[in-house]
């Protein structure tokens, strides 16, 4: 349903939140507190508990998890846990620096890669294998910094884009190839703050500090002509294409670039916003949440693609008096937060290398039994809480609703 939003969690006593993370539809959520930006706490917010709390030796910027990994990431290094018993992988030390914590990890957990910027002056992007615990490539993306990253379902195909904002690229996983190159604009730089692919990986849509979100086609033309048959689109296309050799590289690239197949218009520009493709009662939906706490639901048309039309608005947060709506429309009110816990503050002292955990008592440092001791598997101090466990956890393929599932975002 998209006239309506259900209230999964709601808290008297919030904490001041900046971070939170869902794994999928399941009732396991990633905090991360403005008073503790050091400290990251996992909640079982169904039951009101808190399952464990790690310290890290400077602010959490950005926590990533799918159903084999945990990561969390500084400004200067990365943390990737076993998310079953959060025990301590790998720590990739002295990463270019990352004010924003600027990360995505695949929610394919059999394809579990881990992409972060591998330069400070040029879009370079680094592929971690977070199963293997080894660099898998190195992408020279963009030739001015990172601004955002997005893994497809599959983790078979990478899109990135630059502090410029103009150009949108996508990638083959793991080869690190160049498979598109879309264009959102060519008159001003913007700050690209979302990419996200559609669940069936044939889409891909951007938004930014401007009013417009931009959908993209993947598709190849078929070497044969039979995808663009005799249109003076694709006639002109095959010129530019062969003559692309000829010119020099600014232009050829210039000219092979694939505009928007849909645009969205938000009614303001400038919130931070995120965006997504899913599926909604069998149509394809495009969401996109703002930071000033509003949720803006678009039809979309896969077949012609143009302008999408706004269908529904929610609030998520407060009241709106002035509520907007589509054309068939009521926006409800919905206050989605997590359950604060007297332990949070109960936090260990910063190591000097590495996180510690103030509930894991029986842990060392590096998330390993402390003089041989063997810990109880998913032994928490609030009883055992089974991360694996398909009823309480399930697995994204079978927790699918009518929203098109989860794919870890924020709750």
């Amino acid at each position: 349903m998209v006239e309506k939003l259900d209230c999964l969690h709601d808290s008297a006593n919030p904490p001041d939140v900046f971070i939170v993370e869902r794994l999928f539809s399941s009732s396991l959520v990633v905090v991360v507190s403005a008073a503790t930006p050091q400290c990251m706490n996992i909640y079982h917010f169904k039951k009101g508990t808190e399952i464990c709390n790690y310290s890290y030796p400077n602010s959490i910027l950005a926590v990533k998890l799918n159903r084999q990994r945990l990561v969390v990431c500084l400004e200067g290094s990365i943390y990737i846990h076993n998310i079953k018993d959060m025990k301590l992988l790998k720590t990739l030390l002295n990463t270019a620096s990352n004010p924003s914590g600027l990360c995505a990890l695949s929610v394919n957990h059999s394809n579990s890669f881990l992409a972060y910027p591998g330069s400070v002056t040029f879009g370079e992007i680094i592929v971690h294998d977070t199963n293997s615990l080894s660099i898998v490539t190195m992408i020279p993306a963009h030739d001015s910094p990172l601004a955002a990253l997005a893994f497809n379902a599959s983790a078979t195909k990478l899109a990135s884009a630059s502090e410029r904002g103009t150009v949108i690229r996508v990638f083959s996983v793991p080869e690190g190839q160049r498979l598109f190159e879309f264009r959102r604009g060519m008159k001003r730089y913007v700050n690209i703050s979302s990419l996200s692919f559609s669940p069936d990986g044939h889409f891909l849509c951007a938004s930014s500090n401007t009013e417009t979100v931009h959908i993209f086609k993947l598709e190849q033309l078929g070497p044969s002509g039979e995808d663009d048959a005799a249109t003076w689109t694709a006639y002109v296309g095959k010129m530019f294409s062969a003559a692309s050799s000829y010119l020099p590289v600014q232009v050829s690239g210039m000219m092979s670039q694939d505009r928007a197949f849909a645009t969205a218009h938000l009614l303001s520009s400038g919130p931070r916003n995120v965006c997504t493709l899913v599926t909604i009662q069998e149509l394809p939906r495009l969401l996109v949440a703002t930071a000033d706490g509003q949720l803006f639901i678009y039809n979309v048309d896969p077949q012609n693609g143009g302008e999408c039309t706004l269908a529904y608005t929610h609030r998520l947060i407060g009241v709106d008096d002035n509520q907007r709506e589509g054309p068939e429309s009521e926006g409800s009110q919905v206050t989605v937060q997590v359950q604060s816990s007297p332990s949070y503050a109960e936090t260990a002292a910063l190591p000097a290398s590495g996180p510690v955990t103030a509930i894991l008592t029986g842990y060392s440092e590096d998330g390993g039994a402390k003089n041989g001791e063997v810990i109880p598997e998913h032994e928490f101090a609030t009883g055992p809480v089974c991360l694996d466990d398909e009823n309480e956890f399930p697995p994204i393929d079978s927790c699918r609703s009518g929203a098109g599932g989860g794919q870890g975002k924020s709750v």
